[in-house]
């Protein structure tokens, strides 16, 4: 029996209104997001921007919306301060088999659509992720188009990410379960927390 595989399917940047999440990465990248979409089921709103096979998604609550009847991803209800790199996802083809696999709490599968786009996502009843958010979320895109290969492409692309936690060897166990490689992208350091390292027209510019 082939291991179930996951492979880095996006980057998540957090933030306490959209626009200041958006200012941000212009501010950081010198780019421009291309539009995103609202998501009913969870309140929240986002912007995209494409890195090839992968790409960064900007996302807040959504004023505009009515809250919903459960905790938001991300952990957008308890999200404070100014818009930073909070989470990753990362895309399987079985999410039952990796949900199998995973650490406690990464939570159930989600049928959600946006447009025409359709995915299911793991969603915890409390909207955090293991390891203080270190460890990927979980989707599954079934037979849908990618986002990444929707999005314009701004020529930017992802050259490195790091996930550093103070439990990083166990974590790098926990992502060792699955094929992928993603136990790469690990480290140990005393806080949690993100950098992504962008090529952009520019040049190399990280994020945290």
């Amino acid at each position: 029996m082939e291991p179930v595989r996951l492979d880095l399917d996006h980057i998540v940047i957090s933030a306490e209104r959209l626009d200041d999440g958006v200012a941000f990465v212009g501010q950081t990248l010198g780019l421009r997001m291309a539009p995103g979409g609202k998501h009913p089921a969870m309140g929240t709103h986002n912007r995209l921007i494409g890195l090839g096979q992968t790409y960064l998604e900007v996302i807040a609550i959504d004023p505009d919306a009515p809250p919903p009847a459960h905790r938001r991803w991300f952990g957008l209800d308890a999200f404070r301060g100014a818009p930073r790199l909070t989470n990753w996802v990362a895309r399987t083809t079985d999410l039952d088999a990796a949900l199998a696999l995973a650490p406690k709490g990464t939570g159930t599968p989600m049928r959600l659509s946006r447009g025409d786009l359709h995915w299911t996502i793991a969603v915890s009843q409390d909207g955090t992720l293991p390891y203080d958010g270190a460890f990927p979320g979980l989707i599954d895109w079934g037979d849908a188009q990618h986002p990444a290969a929707r999005l314009p492409d701004a020529g930017a692309r992802l050259e490195t990410l790091q996930v550093a936690h103070p439990s990083g060897a166990e974590l790098r166990v926990a992502l060792a379960g699955f094929a992928g490689g993603l136990e790469d992208h690990v480290t140990e350091a005393p806080r949690p927390g993100f950098r992504a390292v962008i090529a952009t027209p520019g040049g190399a510019k990280a994020l945290a």
